[in-house]
């Protein structure tokens, strides 16, 4: 299955829209998010170890905003345990339409994944050993953040994990603006123009609200992860794991 270029932030819009997860962006995901976050492959393939280490036997890995199942099939390929399923949420029709065709060419796994098209804010959490929150939660409303993370505490057997990446904020403008230019020439070194990131960035201003590594801390303490530890960065771009 062959994927489109992203172009489009390419040409000046006339009216800034605030980004949507629509047929135009699932038709060039893969490419837009390779070129626009840092060490996303690797994310994605250790998620896949993570989620092996820690799934257990008889349990359920919940893929939350799953987008095209990329996280869902690295689970799918490093898990081992009996009786496990993956339930990929995420709540873009065309998005879910266009991951169960990718899903369906990878025929080797025994694992079985089911991909809903769901607010993921609505569907229950329980029975897991593994939930993965792959920047997602930067779509979710900050006030709405906390409840999301007890649910999915409480949705846990113990000893299961969440596994947490965002585009994340600091709090010092030096450091802020250090991590916000490296990424831009990130972008820029993968093909995209100033255009590109400037329309972008004003599409996502207000839609993803990123937050300090500070705040998500606070966060996973207070819905009561016993252990959270910070696994990867790279300029603004984090993943975290929490064990219950």
């Amino acid at each position: 299955m062959t994927h489109k270029t992203d172009a489009i932030y390419a040409a000046p819009l006339q009216k800034m829209i605030d980004f949507q997860f629509d047929e135009r962006v699932v038709a060039v995901f893969p490419d837009m998010i390779q070129r626009s976050v840092p060490g996303y492959g690797m994310i994605i393939s250790n998620i896949g170890i993570v989620a092996a280490k820690y799934a257990q036997a008889g349990s359920h890995c919940y893929d939350l905003g799953c987008s095209l199942g990329a996280v869902s099939l690295a689970m799918r390929q490093r898990i081992t345990q009996p009786d496990c399923d993956i339930i990929a949420v995420d709540n873009s029709p065309a998005m879910i339409a266009r991951g169960r065709e990718l899903l369906a060419l990878d025929t080797a796994p025994t694992v079985p994944v089911t991909m809903i098209c769901a607010d993921l804010q609505e569907v229950a959490i329980e029975n897991a050993s593994v939930v993965v929150l792959n920047f997602t939660l930067q779509f979710i409303p900050p006030a709405e953040r906390l409840a999301l993370i007890e649910r999915i505490h409480a949705g846990l057997r113990p000893g299961g994990v969440l596994i947490l990446s965002e585009k994340i904020a600091f709090s010092e403008p030096g450091r802020q603006q250090f991590h916000e230019e490296l990424h831009h020439d990130f972008k820029r070194a993968n093909g995209y123009s100033d255009l590109e990131i400037s329309q972008k960035r004003s599409a996502l201003e207000k839609v993803l609200i990123p937050e300090a590594l500070a705040c998500h801390h606070e966060r996973l303490k207070a819905a009561g992860f016993s252990f959270f530890e910070l696994w990867f960065q790279c300029f603004n771009f984090a993943s975290l794991v929490a064990m219950k």
